[in-house]
Formats: C-alpha cells, sequence, structure tokens
C-alpha cells in the first residue's frame, strides 16, 4: 500500500484570521440562509460565557477523558451554530468531527449501526472532508509500520511487525468486536495485493454500510452486516485508530434529537434507551477521546414525549434551569442558550455588516447605506413580520440583510436600501416554525417599508 502521512496535531489554537475565503463562505451560506460550515468563530457573539469550560472538557478528552453534553434551546437560538462552533474549535485542537442528523428515517437513534454508518460518512478533519475514514485509517497503518521499523524491525518483518502492533492496539477493542480488526487487515491484505475494488469494499462495510459484496466480506473474513451492538464495538474501534493516527480526539453532535418525540412510541423508547446507554458507556470509560453532543428543545428535555418518558435518563440529564440565566453552570451536563433579544440580534447584524465590507468592492458604501441604524430597523422589521418573536428571526435576518440589501448596496451604486428595497417576505422561503410565528402577526405574505 502507499504509505499516507499521518495528520500532524496543530498547535492548541481556536483563533483564526478572517481570510478572503473564510469570509465567502460565511457570506454564502447566510445568503442560502444556512448556518455556515466553518468560519463560525467570525461570528460568535455572546459564547465567551462557555469558553472556559468548553475548552477545559476538550482538554480532558485531549488527555484520555470522555465528555457527554446536552445542549438545549428553542427555535432560532442558534444551537446548530453553537455546536459547529465548538466543533470548529475542537478541529483547531486535532480532534475529528462529525454532525449527524438524527430523523426517524434516515438515521433512527434506537438504531445504532445506522448512527455509525452516518458518523465514518460525515467524518472530517482539518486536513479532510467528510468522508475522512480511508484517509484516517490509511494513516494509522503508516503509523504502525514507522513504529514496527522504529523498534527494529527490517523490511522482510515488517508484515508480521505491523500484524503484531495491530492486534496489540486494538486488543481491547476485539474483545467487544473482533471483527473490526479482521476487517483491517483484510482491508491491507487487499491493498498489498493491488486489489482496489475488494479493499473499497472491505472498508465500506467497516464504516458500516449495507449490502457490501458477499466475496469482499469472505476476503476478510467477515460475515453480515454490523448490528446495533457492534456499532458500539465499532465506535471504540474508531477512537483507537484515530488516536494511533494523530488525532486527539472524535467530537460528535447528535442533531435534533427532539424528532424522537414524533415517531412511534415502541420506536421512541428504544431510542430513548439507546441515549440512555451510550450516555452511560461514555461516563464509564469505554470511549476515551469521545466528546459526543445531543441538540433539542426544552420541550423534548422537558415533556412526557421526550425525556422524562424514561426516568433512568431524565436523572442523567437532570440540571437546575431554575434560576437566572446568567448563572446557568457551563460545566453542567446540560447547557442552555437563551436565545437572541433585539439587541443581540442588532450586534449580530452589525458583525456580519462589517464582516461583509471587509471584503466588499464598496466598503464605504456598506458601511455608510446600511449603518447601524439601519441594521436595527431591519432587525426590528424581520421580529415584527415574526409576530414579534425575535428568537424565530436570526436565520431569515440575515438571509435579507446579506443577500437582499448588502449584495445590492455593493453591486448598485445608485441603490439606497432606505429608498428602494421593502421587506416582503413568502410563506414559500419561511420554515414551518417561522411561517407559524408569521401567521400569528400578519399574511402569509407581509411587505414591511422600513423606511423611518
Amino acid at each position: 500500500m502507499s504509505p499516507a502521512e499521518p495528520n500532524p496535531v496543530p498547535p492548541v489554537s481556536v483563533s483564526s484570521p478572517a481570510s478572503a475565503a473564510r469570509r465567502r463562505t460565511v457570506i454564502d451560506a447566510l445568503r442560502r440562509g444556512a448556518v455556515p460550515e466553518s468560519g463560525l468563530d467570525l461570528l460568535a457573539t455572546g459564547l465567551d460565557r462557555f469558553e472556559g469550560a468548553l475548552d477545559a472538557e476538550l482538554e480532558s478528552v485531549v488527555s484520555g477523558g470522555a465528555v457527554f453534553k446536552a445542549v438545549r434551546g428553542e427555535y432560532g437560538s442558534g444551537k446548530t451554530f453553537f455546536t459547529r462552533w465548538l466543533g470548529e474549535r475542537a478541529k483547531r485542537l486535532g480532534f475529528a468531527v462529525a454532525e449527524i442528523q438524527i430523523s426517524e428515517t434516515e438515521t433512527p437513534l434506537h438504531r445504532l449501526e445506522t448512527v455509525y454508518r452516518r458518523l465514518t460518512e460525515r467524518l472530517a478533519t482539518s486536513s479532510f472532508p467528510p468522508s475522512a475514514l480511508r484517509p484516517i485509517v490509511d494513516a494509522w497503518f503508516y503509523t504502525l509500520e514507522e513504529d514496527a521499523l522504529a523498534s527494529g524491525a527490517s523490511e522482510d518483518e515488517l508484515t508480521d511487525a505491523v500484524e503484531e502492533l495491530l492486534t496489540a492496539r486494538l486488543a481491547e477493542v476485539s474483545r467487544h468486536a473482533p471483527s473490526f480488526a479482521t476487517a483491517l487487515r483484510g482491508y491491507r491484505a487487499s491493498l498489498s495485493e493491488g486489489d482496489e475494488t475488494t479493499a473499497a469494499a472491505i472498508l465500506a462495510w467497516l464504516a458500516g454500510q449495507p449490502h457490501v459484496a458477499a466475496a469482499a466480506r469472505r476476503s476478510a473474513g467477515v460475515r453480515g452486516d454490523l448490528d446495533h451492538f457492534g456499532a458500539l464495538g465499532f465506535l471504540q474501534g474508531l477512537l483507537t485508530v484515530l488516536r494511533d493516527s494523530g488525532h486527539r480526539g472524535l467530537f460528535v453532535v447528535l442533531d435534533e434529537v427532539e424528532t424522537l418525540q414524533r415517531v412511534r412510541s415502541d420506536a421512541r423508547d428504544k431510542a430513548l434507551n439507546a441515549l440512555r446507554q451510550l450516555i452511560d458507556e461514555v461516563h464509564s470509560g469505554r470511549f476515551p477521546g469521545l466528546y459526543l453532543v445531543i441538540t433539542g428543545t426544552p420541550a423534548f428535555y422537558d415533556g412526557q414525549q421526550g425525556v422524562q418518558r424514561l426516568a433512568p435518563l431524565a436523572q442523567r440529564l437532570a440540571t437546575d434551569f431554575t434560576t437566572d440565566p446568567r448563572f446557568d453552570n457551563p460545566r453542567a451536563v446540560q447547557v442552555r442558550l437563551p436565545g437572541f433579544t433585539q439587541e443581540s440580534l442588532v450586534h449580530l447584524g452589525v458583525t456580519i455588516r462589517d464582516l461583509y465590507a471587509a471584503g466588499a468592492v464598496a466598503p464605504d458604501r456598506i458601511r455608510t447605506l446600511a449603518n447601524d441604524a439601519y441594521v436595527a430597523d431591519l432587525a426590528r422589521a424581520v421580529g415584527g413580520a415574526l409576530g414579534g418573536k425575535v428568537g424565530v428571526a436570526p436565520r431569515l435576518y440575515l438571509k435579507k440583510l446579506v443577500g437582499d440589501v448588502l449584495d445590492r448596496i455593493d453591486q448598485f451604486d445608485d441603490f439606497d436600501p432606505r429608498q428602494h428595497y421593502k421587506l416582503t417576505m413568502n410563506s414559500s422561503e419561511l420554515t414551518d416554525v417561522e411561517r407559524n410565528s408569521a401567521a400569528k402577526g400578519a399574511a402569509d405574505d407581509v411587505e414591511l417599508n422600513v423606511d423611518v
């Protein structure tokens, strides 16, 4: 096999300059009404209160610990933004990251083999986009070869020496999932024989993909497809491979777990129990190097169709939120995102305006025509169109600010948003939550003039 250079572990740093590429990535995502995949540190406002505790938890994972964290917040409070921001911090510390959307049809939580498959599909590092599984595995074998040579093995002895190291380093994993190591052996053997097709098929099986060709499975000495319980063993094996290939940990997000409230009761009960099992395994020390995060709404954590339906799970996630939010404990197992106020929404808008201006064709016109007062007026208009629910407004507000206002100022010399732009929102561009909020304050089509 051709050796892959292992991922170097970068210095522990969470800051990065606002390059043109990073600005463009962020602005393009906001123009589409999406949360950016990267560059979140450029937008982070109000998250400094979490930084110390979360960075300490990431460092504990680097040292061989494991962390489970639950994030709660209403729609629009920034749960996806928060987890991607934290994931970026983890990636800069040398973690691999994966974000998984929980859904009844695509990724049901009660089928951990499917969750594991989505994890490997979404696996990314600072050097490789999803799926980074193959370069990670190749880097691991390269490390084993280097370690074998460093211990005195000759080129003729290399194959046997690597096999000994593989067996030793996956000994604990093999107690629970012996087929993980078996598949890795089959993958390496296929590559050494120049059989790329079989190697790719074996790696797909190792990633939890179903319907892998029987011939490939036979050549690797494995059978069937990955099941619910085998998935936990494979996760343990993946953590070992990541650590030995130069990564400091694995950061995993299970997003939108509140969708469990809408599934059949039997599937919901299985999913809640699977979540309880995951939490217990994390806390037992089985997954050193794992930082696992879930996100959900308050109704999911507090309601009878969610966490409260399973008493042992409710006990594990219990956190006191009856006190002033200013004194919320960011070290707790569950953290609360308070959501946006009018003031914080305007502050975010100003941040976006300045970020846009830094790479604009007409930065002075951007800052003059979309000054702080206009940014605040637009925020009030969008919030008003959504029934006064400021917490629901951020996605649409930033989409309108970038796509309808800043882009036009930058491209048209005679465009003045106070004279030439009226805020119009059609129901087709709204999410269900935004549409419901708009319906309470107005009709489906809302037209507001932000002239003052």
